[in-house]
C-alpha cells in the first residue's frame, strides 16, 4: 500500500464510463421496465453506489476514502442495444477516487448483466475506463477520446 500520511487532503473528483451491450429483446425489456427481475437501472444505481463505498474491501491496496458524493447516470440506446453508464465520485482526501468511480461503473454494469441475462445470455460489458479526474498533485486530467 502506498504511504499517503504526508500528503495533504484536497478536493478530488473522478468519473468513469462503461457500456453494456445486449440484444433487441433485452434492451426493450430493460427500457420498458418488463425485465423479470425488475427495474434494472434503479437496482444498478444502488449497486454501483454501494460498490464505490466498498472499494477498499474489493481492491486489496486501495485506501479507505471519505466519499462525499457519488452519482451514477444511465443512457439507454434502444437502437444500438446499449446502456452507457457514467459514475462520478467526489471526496476530500489525500488520494484519488478513480478506483471508486471505476468500481461503481463495473458493479452497475454487472447488475444490468445479471438482470438481463435471462433474456440475452450474450450480454457483454465493454469499455470501462476513467474519463476524467481532478485534484491532488497531478491536477486535472481528461481522457482525449472520452
Amino acid at each position: 500500500m502506498i504511504d499517503i500520511q504526508g500528503k495533504p487532503a484536497t478536493d478530488r473528483e473522478a468519473a468513469a464510463r462503461g457500456c453494456v451491450r445486449m440484444s433487441t429483446p433485452a434492451i426493450e425489456a430493460l427500457s420498458d421496465g418488463t425485465l423479470p427481475k425488475g427495474d434494472a437501472v434503479s437496482t444498478a444505481r444502488v449497486a454501483g453506489i454501494l460498490a464505490a463505498k466498498r472499494t477498499p474491501e474489493l481492491i486489496p491496496l486501495c485506501h479507505p476514502i471519505p466519499i462525499s458524493h457519488i452519482a451514477i447516470e444511465f443512457k439507454v440506446y434502444k437502437d444500438r442495444g446499449e446502456v452507457d453508464i457514467e459514475a462520478t465520485v467526489r471526496a476530500h482526501a489525500p488520494t484519488g477516487v478513480e478506483m471508486e468511480a471505476v468500481t461503481a461503473v463495473a458493479v452497475a454494469a454487472l447488475t444490468i448483466h445479471d438482470m438481463c441475462k435471462g433474456i440475452d445470455p450474450a450480454v457483454e460489458i465493454v469499455r470501462i475506463h476513467v474519463i476524467r479526474k481532478s485534484g491532488g498533485r497531478s491536477g486535472a486530467w481528461e481522457r482525449p477520446d472520452g
